[in-house]
């Protein structure tokens, strides 16, 4: 939550300081946002690209908070929202306005969350994992930050997916070691969905290995968010759910090829056995 402070001994210097520190709150609310529905909504007229956040500011908080200065929403295609010095009464109005504009917030979930602080002093810059310390803000330090938290709290979403799927597919597979399949068709068929959707969601929508714009023009924003990116394990935490969605799909394909074979197999039986019956039939008309 946002900090409280006791502002009657500051110095000007410590003031601005105070104003400048920032207190980030990310969520993963859902899979997917339609920020240009969202941005036509709040008057913005652009066309948002897949790698582009929705940022909205005071101008367009106003009439949602009660106090909206020194606010920031920043809102992600792939689910994820951010918000910037906002208490949690505040995020929770936020979120509930704009479920009336996009209906798949209808659905947020605030399960999946982090906390960072931008903390502006004298001190030697350095980055944690729950805050970043420096001595001159600048707006690319928010961005970046954004950006990695954002994505970092999606892959905690997709993490959790994966595991639970997992162990979905290991009491099938305990099944099939006591001789049972343990899986139909239709089970069999949403089970390959929802992997597809968790490699959709990483591949397509993540783009977890590809660099914000930004940090082809400007060094030091690059320098950060790679150092960010490190941090928060992105990559390694990318490599483990791509291989995980392919173990997946490999233990799928091992399942459809057998119910495959399964029906083949009760399809040659039915065949024998009207074959049989024919034959029996026929024996039974010359008989008699």
């Amino acid at each position: 939550m946002q900090a409280k402070h006791i502002m009657y001994s500051y110095t000007k210097k410590e003031m601005i300081i105070i104003e400048l520190t920032k207190y980030i709150k990310v969520f993963s609310l859902c899979n997917e946002i339609n920020i240009n529905k969202l941005a036509a909504h709040f008057g913005i007229n652009r066309k948002f690209k897949w790698e582009e956040h929705l940022t909205l500011d005071n101008r367009q908080l106003t009439g949602i908070l009660m106090d909206p200065e020194n606010k920031l929403v920043k809102i992600f295609s792939y689910g994820s929202v951010v918000f910037v010095n906002m208490e949690h009464h505040e995020i929770v109005d936020t979120v509930n306005y704009l479920k009336g504009i996009e209906k798949t917030l209808l659905y947020a979930t605030f399960k999946y969350q982090d906390d960072y602080t931008i903390v502006v002093n004298d001190e030697e810059p350095s980055i944690h994992f729950e805050y970043l310390n420096i001595n001159d803000y600048q707006d690319y330090h928010l961005n970046m930050l954004s950006i990695v938290l954002a994505k970092s709290v999606a892959l905690e979403r997709v993490e959790e997916g994966l595991d639970n799927l997992l162990d979905e597919i290991e009491e099938i597979i305990a099944k099939l070691e006591r001789g049972k399949l343990g899986i139909n068709d239709t089970k069999l068929s949403k089970t390959v969905a929802v992997i597809l959707r968790f490699k959709f969601d990483i591949i397509s929508h993540l783009m977890l290995l590809d660099k914000p714009a930004i940090t082809w023009v400007n060094q030091e924003s690059e320098n950060l968010y790679t150092d960010l990116e490190e941090l928060f394990e992105l990559k390694s935490r990318y490599d483990k759910i791509k291989g995980k969605s392919e173990t997946l799909m490999d233990i799928t394909e091992v399942f459809t090829t057998m119910t495959y074979q399964k029906r083949g197999n009760t399809l040659e039986w039915m065949v024998i056995i009207l074959i049989a019956i024919e034959l029996v039939v026929a024996l039974v008309e010359r008989i008699f």
